[in-house]
């Protein structure tokens, strides 16, 4: 079975995942939205399965289900893209990942897996901690 194609983004003002969710809440029920200036143009790729892939302080920590993506209009007039994500936060093995802009695609066969079930409700280390463990290829 093929990977699907993702995105990665950087998850700016939640530190953890357990925060991202948490935040997240604060809208009621129903789909997570996060808004992004730029469209993806490879948009029926990411919608075959993808995820986007959360990075908290350079470590890429945690994931969501993309379940669509709509066009919002913002107050100045400006057309952007809303990511429709499933509202589970689903943990996935740390990796180290330097800043970037945006978001990037991230190919299937390049992301990290899930956590299993029993490990998901770990506390989450220190993010040096994460880095340096991911490094060496431990966590």
């Amino acid at each position: 079975m093929p990977h699907p194609l993702n995105l990665m983004k950087l998850c700016v003002g939640c530190p953890t995942p357990a925060e991202l969710t948490a935040w997240q809440s604060r809208f009621g029920d129903g789909p997570a939205v996060h808004v992004t200036r730029m469209w993806p143009t490879r948009q029926a790729e990411l919608l075959e399965g993808g995820s986007i892939y959360w990075v908290f302080k350079g470590i890429m920590a945690a994931r969501q289900r993309l379940i669509g993506l709509e066009e919002r209009i913002g107050p100045d007039g400006i057309r952007r893209c809303a990511l429709i994500l499933d509202r589970e936060v689903v943990p996935v093995a740390a990796v180290p990942r330097r800043p970037f802009q945006g978001w990037r695609y991230l190919r299937g066969e390049d992301a990290p897996a899930d956590l299993p079930k029993d490990r998901a409700a770990e506390p989450s280390l220190p993010p040096k901690l994460m880095r340096e463990l991911a490094a060496m290829g431990l966590r």
